[in-house]
Formats: C-alpha cells, sequence, structure tokens
C-alpha cells in the first residue's frame, strides 16, 4: 500500500505502476481525456468522478486508483469538463454543481468501458468524490446492470436527490470524523437508499483526509468493497440491452 502524507500531498506515494494510456471519451458536444489502467486479468473496473475544481490528476484520487490497481482493478480516471469548460468554470463555478451533466458524462463512460474489447466484460464500479460523488449515484441508478458498486470519499450523495432510491449498487459512504457537517448530509442521503449503504467514519479525519494514514483508510476500504462487489456484479452473462438499461 502506498503511504499518504499531509506535509507532501503533491507528492503522493502512489508511484507509476506503468499501466496507465490516456484515452479520449467522446460525449455530444465535447471529447473527454482520461487515463486507463488496466492490469492483468483485471477483476473489474473503476470509473473514478472528481469533485469540485479538480481533474482526473487529483492526487488523493490517483493514490487510491493505484491502490486499486494493486489489488486487481482497472481504474479510468476521466476529467468531466473539457478544457474549455474548465477555463470558464474557474470563473462562474457553475459546472461543478450540475449534477445531471456530470452524470451523463460519466453514463457516456460506462458505455464506452462496456464497449471497449478489454473492459467489456468488467463490472464497473463507481468512485466519487466530492460532487462527483452526487454524479456518480446520478449515474448509477441510470446504469443499474452495468454498475456493481459504488464508493463515495467525503462525497455529497445528497445532491443525487430523487436518484437516490433507484440506485440499486452497494453503496460505501467514506467521510472523515471532523467533517461533520457532511456526515450529517451523508446520513441524511443514506436514509433514502434502498440498497446496502454503509457509512465509514475515518477517526480525526477532515474532509479532504490529509491527515497522517487517512488516505491509507479511505484506499483500504474503497478497495475491499470493490473487490467484494464487483466480480460477482460482472456483466458476461447479461443481455445486450439489460446492460444499458
Amino acid at each position: 500500500m502506498p503511504q499518504s502524507d499531509k506535509r507532501n500531498l503533491h507528492e503522493l506515494s502512489y508511484g507509476d505502476d506503468r499501466l496507465e494510456r490516456t484515452v479520449s471519451i467522446k460525449t455530444d458536444h465535447v471529447t473527454l481525456e482520461g487515463t486507463l489502467g488496466l492490469p492483468e486479468n483485471a477483476i473489474g473496473a473503476v470509473l473514478f468522478a472528481h469533485g469540485s475544481g479538480s481533474s482526473r490528476f487529483s492526487p488523493r484520487n490517483r493514490f487510491v486508483a493505484r491502490a486499486l490497481r494493486d489489488a486487481g482493478l482497472g481504474t479510468l480516471l476521466l476529467d468531466l469538463l473539457s478544457r474549455s469548460e474548465e477555463t470558464v468554470d474557474e470563473v462562474t463555478r457553475h459546472h461543478r454543481f450540475d449534477i445531471q451533466m456530470l452524470a451523463d458524462r460519466l453514463i457516456v463512460a460506462i458505455d464506452w468501458l462496456a464497449h471497449e474489447h478489454e473492459t467489456e466484460r468488467l463490472a464497473v464500479g463507481l468512485f466519487g468524490a466530492s460532487t462527483g460523488a452526487g454524479a456518480a449515484l446520478v449515474a448509477a441508478a441510470e446504469r443499474p446492470v452495468r454498475i456493481g458498486a459504488v464508493v463515495s470519499r467525503g462525497g455529497r450523495p445528497d445532491l443525487a436527490g430523487d436518484s437516490l432510491p433507484m440506485v440499486e449498487a452497494p453503496t460505501l459512504l467514506i467521510v472523515g470524523e471532523r467533517d461533520e457537517e457532511v456526515i450529517d448530509l451523508n446520513e441524511r442521503a443514506r436514509a433514502h437508499m434502498r440498497v446496502p449503504a454503509r457509512l465509514e467514519i475515518v477517526p480525526r479525519a477532515t474532509h479532504l483526509f490529509e491527515e497522517q494514514g487517512a488516505l491509507e483508510h479511505v484506499a483500504v476500504l474503497a478497495r475491499d468493497w470493490f473487490v467484494r462487489y464487483l466480480p460477482q456484479h460482472a456483466p458476461g452473462n447479461a443481455a445486450v440491452g439489460d446492460v444499458f438499461r
């Protein structure tokens, strides 16, 4: 397991396992850039939805992604905004809270994974941070056959709104002990969910999990959740129409 250190956040020791490559995913309006990493004989693929103001280069998400690949899970870290949209969003902060738009782009990526030869038979998990967690849950509700598990890190699942009761994938909500407002929002969101939804509180951690060992704790929780649920959800036996239900 790589190790995190609050004093050196931007050089987190996730390392380079030489499995990643850049991919481009076309939507109706823009082309999104992503980083795909697939270990040999992957047991599932996890699509990351970054939080507001972040990108696929988030050191925290890359740290978790490396831990997942070490456990045999593929990872796809995706920029949910184009470069021009990011420039506008830095000023207006509009796009980062457009949960439906972000969810729609995640759905495009989920469908892309279903069409790619390397990933077509892998169940997909969603890992959402901050506002990305809300978008991940909306996308999970739209693709129930394809999505086998969801993990939220310091997320805003409440932003998924009316989609929460429609989520069918087992969901893990991870929040720092000192992030009291977000704990409350997660508890309220969980009350609206019908699937197994577990709230895990990371001791002494704040919203960004900068404390020594906090991000390792997140990575272990996420790894164990995906390893538990994704292999049993592989879509190999699902009808084509069901995969895109």
